[in-house]
């Protein structure tokens, strides 16, 4: 028995094939409208305390209101955040692993020769966050009270100043190395699981120096506990505005820094920009921009195209400079 095949007018297939072609567009745009519907996690690859850990927290408490879902920050410290970045760009692309992110990965990127992922292709920008300086810090018992005089005691106590920084390859420790490159210094460099613990040992005394993110030291600055001798930017910094800049005695110098949110690189656009404009009016916010600046940063509200043009300008910048310095992971 002969079937019959029916025949559809050419302008009724073409709509029904174009209604099929057009449902994964509409459920990604269905799952954007009804996400997050359960917890999301902010990971944070470096210990609690610092300045990546207190800012993870003002943009997942944010996030938590806007979202009407919990924002839960999970520290992974270690390798100099490279543990949280192998996670979240091995986790699922659902928009439910999120990642602190900031120009230690940008460091790292060229630091390190043997990472089992490419930070640039695995990881998606989703917004930034803030820029902000480091600050030279000391311990007020050094007898320095200024750039020009730690310059002259480190030549003259060659190799007996330790600098901390919160890992081998973070901004922090990129900016110590520059810094004794262009002041000619010889320092020890003291590599901790955070940047909290270092300030813990600069404190104590057990060593003397570190360039340190403004949002982890300003309330030790402020309270009289370190000594701040400069920030690490071309110009003086608002939250700072006595404590000059390293540049003005050592012409040429200058480092800063950024913090902002990334995710799966395979997660949805529909999602990213969610997630965008949600941290966007965060940033806007006169309230959480207030305690932004509080922690030394200016706000940095990009879209994810031009963040991702930031990182990449920034991983060719800071390649450069490991590269002439010679700096090896540790």
């Amino acid at each position: 028995m002969k079937r019959r095949v029916m025949k559809l007018p050419r302008r009724k297939f073409l709509h029904l094939a174009a209604g099929a072609a057009a449902l994964p567009a509409v459920s990604r745009i269905a799952r954007a409208q009804t996400y997050p519907s359960r917890p999301v996690s902010l990971v944070a690859g470096f210990a609690p305390g610092g300045g990546v850990d207190i800012t993870a927290r003002l943009i997942g408490q944010w996030l938590s209101e806007r979202l009407g879902q919990q924002v839960v920050i999970e520290n992974r410290p270690g390798a100099s955040s490279n543990i949280a970045t192998e996670a979240v760009a091995r986790a699922p692309a659902d928009g439910y692993t999120l990642l602190m992110v900031g120009s230690w990965n940008t460091i790292n990127a060229t630091l390190y020769d043997k990472l089992n992922f490419n930070f640039i292709r695995d990881i998606a920008p989703v917004a930034s966050v803030m820029r902000y300086p480091y600050v030279m810090v000391v311990n007020p018992l050094l007898p320095a009270k200024s750039v020009p005089e730690f310059i002259a005691y480190a030549k003259a106590n060659p190799r007996k100043l330790n600098m901390a920084s919160p890992g081998t390859g973070t901004g922090p420790h990129i900016a110590g190395e520059l810094f004794k490159m262009m002041a000619g210094v010889d320092m020890v460099h003291v590599p901790y699981r955070g940047i909290a613990v270092a300030l813990s040992d600069l404190l104590g005394g057990q060593v003397q120096v570190s360039f340190a993110s403004m949002p982890s030291s300003i309330q030790y600055i402020r309270a009289g506990q370190l000594r701040a001798l400069a920030v690490v930017t071309a110009t003086r910094a608002d939250a700072l505005p006595d404590i000059p800049t390293v540049a003005e005695f050592v012409p040429g110098y200058e480092a800063s820094s950024w913090y902002g949110v990334g995710a799966p690189k395979a997660m949805s656009a529909e999602i990213i920009d969610k997630l965008n404009k949600e941290i966007n009016a965060g940033l806007a916010d006169p309230k959480l921009k207030t305690r932004l600046a509080d922690l030394g940063g200016d706000v940095l509200a990009l879209s994810p195209a031009d963040f991702g043009k930031l990182i990449v300008d920034e991983t060719e910048k800071w390649g450069n400079v490991i590269r002439a310095l010679n700096i090896k992971a540790e």
